[in-house]
This record gives structure tokens, C-alpha cells and sequence, in this order.
């Protein structure tokens, strides 16, 4: 037994190297945020330079303060905060629908509903046919144009289909024979039953909102309805939009610190939702891949 314990504890020149590659791998994930986050907390012009690798050279909170200032990062979050709630409750909603719809064994014509959905994930009517729904249907430059075009997710659909076949069967014919409808089987038994799946998608959607910006370049003109990260694309490509006006701080503040500082600002939000349903992730996707 001892001998067993030894061979069990024996760290070999493979574990070695496998612990070095994953911490290096994790270090080049991690250190272009870091990077950001010093060159944030830098002052402008020390900061063009050159040379700031792991620490800032002279720490400075004022490229935050410009960027709290400024009222398009603010009009950002507003649309971006709006647009991930209201999308993520939607799209959740009836994707989950149209998921219980599929993984019922009686839905008739069920394997034309599968292929159809399937064909739409390999091809799409093109951009500007897409475009001329939306001026057709009223969306441009409305609000909803970030909500009802991205309410169905086929993949979604197929995750959460998957899930609800492995809730028993059994379940259903009980409330059916209790006089349960439909909707209220989908609402009381099959939701609470699925709410790892449901938090792995949802945070899929809150991810894939807050970093979306292409509906804003192509389907809006109005500064009102700009999301957070189109205003960072509009730092990053365009240094010259950043106005500092006040004298006494131009040498603290440059358009690339700002930048950074702006791209952390609008990181944390994500940061922080995540640990609150990172438990239900891995469990979501195992459970959602065991039929399909």
C-alpha cells in the first residue's frame, strides 16, 4: 500500500511540464487585460514613453475621471444595460418556448422544424436583404432593432431542447392528467427543472449583448441609441474624438490611456455577474450535450 501511495504522489517530467505550459498559457490570456489595466492607471504622456510592462510608472486615477465625464460612455452603458436585460429576458423566453416545442416527442412535422432551423444556421439571406427587413419592419433607429432580431438563437434552441428530453416523461403525463395546459407544464415543471441550462445560456446572451456593437453601426444614426462598446470602437479608431479641456490635466491624460481606461470600465460589469452563474456553466453544457 505504501509502495502504491509513492507511485500515486510521484510528480514526473510531464506533470512538471503540463503545470508550466498551463500557467504560461494562463498568464498570455490574462496579461493583456493586466497590460490595459496599468497602461488605465498610467499618466498620459509618461505613458508614450514606452517601457510599462508590469506596473505603472506614475499612477494616476485622472483617466478615469475623464472618462466618467464624458456623457457618451454614460449613454453607452444606459443602452447597453437596457439592451442586455431586455434581450437576454426575451430571447430566453421564447427560445426556451420553441426548445419545448422540439423535444416533444408528439410535435408533428418535427423533423422539417428541425432541418429548417438547421439550414438557417449554414445560410442566411445576405446583409442588405437583412438590412431591408429592418428599415421595412420600423427598426432602424429604434431601440428594438436590439431585441426582436436576435430574440431565437438556433444553437440556443438545440442546448435547451436537449435538456428538456432528459426530463422524464413521466412528469408531463402526471400534470397532463391533472388537467395541466401546455403552458402551464413549460412554466412549473420543465423552467425550474432547467435552470443550470437556462444560466449557461443566459450568460451567453449577457456576454454576446454587452460586447455587440454591429447593430449599432448598421441599423442606428442616433447618438441616443449608441451601445457601450461602439463608443470604445469609436475611441480606438478615433483618438482625435477624445477632448480634454481642461489644460491642467492634458499632460496626464492621452487618448490611448483613456481608451484603456474606458475599455476597463465597461470589462467590470461582466466580471462581476459572472461568478454568480459560472457554477451553473459546465453543469449547463454537460447536461444540455447528453441527448441530442
Amino acid at each position: 500500500m505504501a509502495k502504491e501511495r509513492l507511485r500515486k504522489n510521484h510528480i514526473t517530467v510531464f506533470d512538471v511540464a503540463l503545470h508550466v505550459l498551463m500557467v504560461l498559457f494562463a498568464l498570455l490570456l490574462l496579461y493583456p487585460f493586466w497590460y490595459v489595466l496599468i497602461g488605465s492607471l498610467n499618466e498620459g504622456q509618461d505613458y508614450l514613453t514606452g517601457g510599462i510592462w508590469l506596473l505603472p510608472r506614475t499612477f494616476t486615477m485622472y483617466n478615469y475621471s475623464v472618462a466618467f465625464a464624458d456623457e457618451r460612455l454614460w449613454v453607452g452603458f444606459r443602452v447597453t444595460v437596457s439592451r442586455t436585460v431586455v434581450n437576454t429576458l426575451f430571447a430566453l423566453f421564447f427560445t426556451s418556448i420553441v426548445a419545448y416545442a422540439m423535444s416533444s416527442p408528439k410535435l408533428r412535422g418535427k423533423g422539417f422544424f428541425y432541418k429548417a432551423n438547421i439550414f438557417t444556421m449554414f445560410f442566411s439571406g445576405g446583409l442588405i436583404p437583412t438590412y431591408m427587413i429592418i428599415v421595412k419592419l420600423g427598426f432602424y433607429n429604434s431601440f428594438w432593432v436590439y431585441v426582436i432580431p436576435s430574440m431565437y438563437s438556433v444553437y440556443n434552441m438545440i442546448v435547451l431542447s436537449s435538456f428538456f428530453k432528459g426530463i422524464p416523461l413521466e412528469l408531463r403525463e402526471s400534470a397532463v392528467l391533472d388537467g395541466a395546459g401546455e403552458l402551464t407544464i413549460f412554466l412549473r415543471i420543465y423552467l425550474p427543472l432547467s435552470k443550470p441550462v437556462l444560466a449557461t445560456v443566459a450568460l451567453w446572451l449577457i456576454v454576446g449583448n454587452w460586447n455587440a456593437y454591429q447593430a449599432t453601426l448598421l441599423y442606428t444614426s442616433d447618438p441616443d441609441l449608441m451601445t457601450l462598446q461602439y463608443y470604445l470602437m469609436l475611441l480606438v479608431k478615433q483618438a482625435s474624438s477624445v477632448e480634454i479641456d481642461d489644460p491642467t490635466i492634458s499632460d496626464k491624460v492621452n487618448s490611448t490611456t483613456l481608451t484603456y481606461a474606458s475599455i476597463v470600465i465597461a470589462t467590470v460589469p461582466v466580471l462581476v455577474i459572472y461568478p454568480f452563474l459560472a457554477k451553473y456553466f459546465s453543469k449547463g453544457i454537460m447536461l444540455g450535450a447528453v441527448k441530442g
